[in-house]
């Protein structure tokens, strides 16, 4: 059986590498696909040109080609898997071949983050980076908040990790294409203090659970409609994990999840929220889920408490 964590990659005997989604597999490994083999395409890895597939390209491209694997996500068959990736693996070369991976893992090393717990994903996984690539960085289970505060200090030193300009937020907000405002975005992810830069590349922290905190799975329920709530939270001790869970108090719904990066770590423990989405009956339990689609419309996360505070709510 293969061992995967979200962040890991994988490649396929077609060639075809495909990011996994997913902390369990219950019959293949739970995936999306990201780059394929393609004369035309932008990206090269050794000899070979690979096109990048946006999300609903690679459905699209899935459908048509191996539509036995498209599930809400694209199930990989253990068999057709060659090589599995791990963020993780590639840290020491990376650190070593790229002043930018090594200035983050400097700066989280001096604050006690070990090598080990860091690894980085994406495009740089692979090598298919090229000079526009972000730097997706991941470190595993408590040490990412220790390495989330390691950044956020090193941004008011003067060195090569430097907080992001506005201009750099308005392209990171039309990317998200949230349906909170601009400025109720940056609050949040200001707060949030997991993104960058480094020597003009911009960079985040993502989280990745330790070994030990995989347990059980989230099971998919059935959709009953939609709703908007408030609600106290009560642990948000996996708010930066994809799905970001959010344990609340309310009288019906027992907890939320996001499966949009845009609402990680959207809210704190004790913060009240208002929340939008989609409500499924898992058992006895029902749970409001964000992040139905790529770019879920009707759907957010917002914190009250944080809003208040900042003087918008």
């Amino acid at each position: 059986m293969i061992k995967t964590r979200i962040r890991d990659f994988l490649i396929t005997e077609d060639d075809w590498i495909f990011a996994v989604s997913d902390y369990f597999h219950p019959h293949g490994i739970r995936s999306t696909l990201r780059y394929v083999p393609d004369e035309n395409g932008e990206r090269e890895l050794e000899g070979t040109r690979y096109k990048k597939y946006d999300f609903d390209v690679a459905f699209d491209f899935m459908r048509q080609n191996r539509p036995e694997w498209v599930e809400d996500v694209h199930v990989v068959p253990e068999d057709s898997i060659k090589q599995v990736l791990r963020p993780n693996d590639v840290i020491e070369h990376l650190c070593s071949s790229d002043s930018r991976v090594g200035a983050i893992v400097r700066t989280l090393e001096e604050a006690g983050v070990p090598m080990d717990k860091m690894g980085v994903t994406g495009s740089f996984l692979p090598g298919l980076q090229n000079e526009g690539s972000d730097v997706d960085f991941v470190v595993y289970g408590a040490d990412w908040f220790v390495a989330r505060d390691a950044i956020r200090d090193a941004k008011d030193k003067d060195g090569p990790i430097e907080d992001i300009d506005e201009e750099m937020w308005k392209k990171i907000y039309l990317k998200r294409v949230p349906e909170i405002s601009f400025e109720e975005f940056v609050i949040h992810e200001k707060r949030k203090g997991n993104r960058g830069m480094v020597e003009g590349t911009y960079f985040d922290l993502l989280f990745v659970r330790d070994r030990e905190q995989i347990k059980e799975p989230i099971r998919r329920g059935k959709d009953v409609g939609k709703m908007k709530i408030e609600a106290k939270v009560t642990s948000a001790d996996l708010a930066f994990d994809s799905p970001s869970v959010y344990m609340i108090e309310h009288e019906e719904i027992d907890h939320v999840l996001s499966y949009t990066h845009t609402y990680a770590g959207q809210a704190l423990a004790a913060e009240t929220i208002e929340a939008s989405g989609t409500v499924e009956q898992a058992g006895d339990i029902k749970r409001l889920v964000v992040g139905t689609s790529r770019e879920p419309k009707g759907e957010w996360i917002r914190s009250l408490t944080l809003l208040e505070k900042e003087g918008r709510n």
